[in-house]
């Protein structure tokens, strides 16, 4: 594509497009894609950008690979839609029972919705209605931790943190929930009783209206990165039984392989009644979700006064995303991808930890496929953004977060072209 090219394709979109979360009038600059194979991304204007995001965390495969391509385009000569109400589908079935069988044993049900905001959505309103149907209508509210973050939709929204979970405008209508404070233990430390002390007193105290409890199992996402002690996780379910409360596990920027574990809280060796997936659940191919739940939930609510879950979306088990997520998934399955996101690790750790040198960084931490930078001060999007492109790789910061999440394939040399970028843009901040 030549400059001209290049040129009106970024000024078409910045007349027809509005961004997420970006301002149409202040506009800042986008970078045209015009092919993506592997690990990297192929610019109109001819530049190469190593991808440090995986498409925000879930191409898990990179881009362009033949198994998936195939998968799309077998699915494809045979249908690509058909409504979930009243039928079914070869790919549905099968990607409903690899995923019962890849998750803890208790979760039986599977519920395919379009997003991971719509899987949170799904879980939030099957709590509710297990409990309604059960007889117990008063247990309505919710409760999520502070730092947590469970996408862009209302009800989601309701369940990020109210101040760092970028909905505080919709304070107001959103529907109020209970809230506790973040655990402070790290990944790898015990958890003492008392970091549980405020979600012990909120369930002993108002139980009796408590639907469940939803949290992100040991990595605390778009909230701000914050890697948990597993030991948190065994107390909140025991805390959960013993005040008959449901426990939602969003995974969805965790799960398939991304934490060293295939799901987040096989760390903790904990089992939720309610498990929310997305992202990565396709490769990144197209949007998918699924909402995981027990028998007792899907069963409670079946035999309830409406007799079904009230929820439907038009895409729900959308062959094509069906297939490719079994793709995806048999991919992952058929290589030592624990090794791998061992060796990830290592890399990461090894190519950030010159930034823990520098004064404007408050932490660097890894876990995984993640590795992160936070600095002291918030960094200014429309600035160090062009910085990274300058150096041929793409990271997408936000707030005082400076971190890659990169695709599983990537090789050490590319993540430490990667790292070096990461730290060579924050030096100069």
């Amino acid at each position: 594509m030549n400059n001209n090219s290049w040129e009106q394709l970024q000024a078409q979109d910045s007349r027809y497009i509005w961004h997420p979360y970006a301002s149409a009038t202040d506009i800042p600059e986008v970078f045209p894609v015009v092919a993506a194979s592997g690990v990297r991304l192929e610019l109109a204007d001819g530049r190469e950008l190593l991808d440090g995001m995986s498409s925000w965390w879930c191409a898990i495969h990179g881009y362009n690979h033949p198994a998936l391509n195939r998968a799309v385009q077998e699915q494809l000569g045979r249908m690509s839609h058909v409504m979930f109400g009243g039928l079914t589908h070869p790919p549905a079935v099968k990607l409903a029972r690899l995923l019962t069988e890849i998750t803890p044993p208790g979760l039986q049900r599977v519920f395919f919705s379009d997003s991971g905001s719509v899987a949170v959505e799904v879980a939030l309103k099957m709590a509710i209605q297990y409990w309604y149907s059960a007889g117990r209508p008063d247990k309505r509210k919710l409760v999520a931790l502070r730092n947590g973050y469970h996408g862009d939709t209302f009800g989601a929204m309701s369940v990020c943190d109210p101040v760092t979970g970028m909905h505080h405008l919709f304070g107001d209508v959103l529907p109020a929930q209970y809230f506790v404070p973040a655990p402070e233990s790290g990944f790898g430390e015990d958890c003492p009783e008392q970091e549980l002390a405020a979600m012990t007193e909120l369930l002993n105290t108002h139980h009796q209206e408590i639907a469940a409890v939803i949290v992100e199992p040991v990595v605390q996402g778009a909230g701000g990165m914050r890697f948990y002690s597993p030991g948190y996780l065994v107390q909140l379910r025991a805390l959960c039984d013993a005040f008959d409360v449901l426990l939602i596990f969003d995974e969805i920027a965790t799960g398939f392989g991304r934490t060293g574990k295939m799901f987040a809280l096989e760390h903790a060796g904990v089992e939720p009644d309610i498990l929310c997936l997305g992202k990565a659940l396709t490769g990144g191919y197209m949007t998918l979700a699924a909402t995981l739940c027990s028998e007792r939930i899907c069963i409670g609510i079946s035999e309830g006064e409406a007799g079904a879950f009230m929820h439907g979306p038009t895409f729900m088990g959308n062959p094509l995303a069906c297939a490719t997520a079994i793709a995806s998934i048999e991919l992952l399955l058929s290589q030592p991808w624990q090794r791998n996101i061992q060796r990830l690790q290592q890399a990461l750790e090894l190519g950030l930890a010159p930034a823990r040198e520098l004064g404007q960084v408050a932490e660097v931490r890894c876990l995984g496929a993640i590795g992160v930078i936070e600095l002291r001060q918030p960094v200014d999007l429309k600035q160090i953004q062009p910085l990274f492109v300058e150096r041929g790789v793409w990271i997408r910061p936000f707030g005082k977060l400076v971190y890659a999440m990169p695709p599983f394939i990537m090789s050490d040399a590319d993540v430490a072209t990667l790292t070096d970028a990461m730290v060579y843009v924050v030096a100069r901040l």
